[in-house]
């Protein structure tokens, strides 16, 4: 894979030239002409290094590092440009963190070896699948997943449908595994036949049943070292969940048409889009399941609830296509508002299939609001009218108090400036409008 380097310069005969050559040289580069424009893309896309000069036209180069490391982004090695007189400067930012700097009139071929050997010492940031989003509530469960994979305990991961509770599961998979050489399995429990469930969970052996000429191993067995992941397992049938439990409880199966116990040392992951809790009220899920299952909880909130994931995972999913030698395309000024507009009730999963129908349709390497939609949506649509006034105002306000906090990078004093109202009136209306505070 790639190494994607950001470079933030404002020359454009530096800014080309540089951009050129890191192309030249076999990196993908992502020119940003200022300061702002380089705070969005640092925060939607993950980078292996980011080339900066000092002096640009909006910020200084200081001050923009200063607020990313504020914000609580993970950062990729940060090169800055400077002249001779500003040398104090670039010291100080290598005592912040910053991994080193050159002066201007700089060897190019310098800088290169000096990109690529900080690469060589890192996976390659077009790994995106090492990132859960941007918004707060992803960045919280990322932050969790390195305590989650030193531990062995059962995860329950809940969340609507096509929200990425498996994307996560991976993630958490990948943070105790980083070179991903124990096995990751995942079933669908609600997909399996009822009368085929105990042996795909527990395997069988040759002879069990009508069929079965040879001996299989289940999933359990298949994971043995690694993670099993349980989706929906609240689709479980009552009569496989007691033989769940104890399969969880010993850390052991037998096989259909078996009697010899079979050890297994998984990590064991489930998720559903049902409240387990209500199940195990009204009997429909064993209470004793439930409560070894849920060792570990995480929610994945909706994508409707985390807006500031739309358009990052959008242009996530429009470089995978370009990586595997598609065309590449890109999002008009309308499709990003239509985007960000969208309720998503399929969530991420709708999407990416939104994008991919859009791909597909659009004759131009340019997707509009009528490519992504077709005209079946428009976010004009009076849809405000369908709920209680209370509701609607609430989420005005919400998505107001969204757009401030993304102009802002997150910062809770500018933003509160911005919108002309005090940090503690801030916060009041971010409680009361149940808004994840990062």
């Amino acid at each position: 894979m790639q190494h994607r380097i950001g470079l933030i310069e404002d020359d454009p005969i530096i800014g080309e030239a540089l951009s050129e050559r890191l192309d030249f040289e076999g990196f993908t580069c992502d020119w940003f002409r200022d300061g702002k424009s380089a705070r969005r893309g640092l925060g939607q896309r993950r980078y292996s290094v980011v080339v900066s000069d000092i002096n640009l036209p909006d910020i200084s180069g200081e001050q923009l590092f200063s607020d990313l490391l504020a914000s609580g982004l993970s950062l990729a090695p940060f090169i800055f440009i400077t002249g001779y007189g500003a040398i104090d400067q670039a010291v100080r930012l290598l005592k912040l963190g910053a991994q080193d700097y050159v002066t201007k009139p700089f060897n190019v071929g310098e800088l290169i070896a000096k990109i690529r050997g900080l690469c060589e010492r890192q996976q390659p940031a077009a790994d995106a699948d090492a990132i859960l989003g941007i918004s707060p509530p992803m960045r919280h469960i990322e932050a969790l997943l390195p305590r989650l994979a030193a531990s062995r305990s059962a995860v329950l991961i809940s969340g609507e449908s096509g929200v990425g509770k498996e994307h996560v599961a991976r993630a958490l998979h990948r943070a105790g595994d980083p070179e991903e050489r124990t096995p990751f399995v995942a079933v669908n429990c609600g997909a399996i036949p009822e009368n085929l469930i105990e042996s795909e969970l527990f395997g069988h052996d040759k002879g069990a049943f009508t069929g079965a000429d040879r001996e299989r191993r289940g999933v359990f067995e298949q994971a043995d070292g690694g993670s099993l992941f349980l989706d929906e397992i609240g689709e479980m049938p009552p009569t496989m969940q007691v033989k769940l439990l104890r399969a969880i409880q010993d850390r052991a199966v037998v096989r259909v048409g078996g009697s010899t116990p079979r050890k297994v040392d998984i990590r064991l992951m489930c998720a559903t889009h049902h409240d387990l809790k209500a199940m195990v009220e009204q009997g429909s899920f064993r209470e004793d399941l439930y409560y070894r299952i849920h060792v570990i909880h995480l929610h994945v909130p909706p994508l409707r609830e985390r807006q500031e994931d739309i358009l990052w995972l959008a242009a996530r999913f429009l470089d995978q296509h370009a990586s595997r030698g598609e065309a590449r395309r890109t999002l008009t000024a309308d499709s990003e508002r239509a985007l960000a507009s969208y309720p998503w009730p399929g969530n991420v999963r709708e999407l990416q299939h939104c994008l991919e129908r859009a791909k597909v349709l659009s004759l131009t390497s340019s997707l509009n609001a009528e490519n992504l939609f077709g005209g079946d949506w428009s976010p004009t649509e009076d849809d405000a009218l369908r709920k209680p006034l209370s509701d609607h105002l609430q989420e005005c306000e919400r998505a107001y108090i969204r757009r401030a906090l993304t102009e802002c990078d997150g910062r809770i004093a500018d933003t509160a400036t911005l919108l002309g109202i005090s940090r503690k009136n801030l916060w009041e209306k971010m409680r009361k409008l149940e808004m994840a505070e990062g």
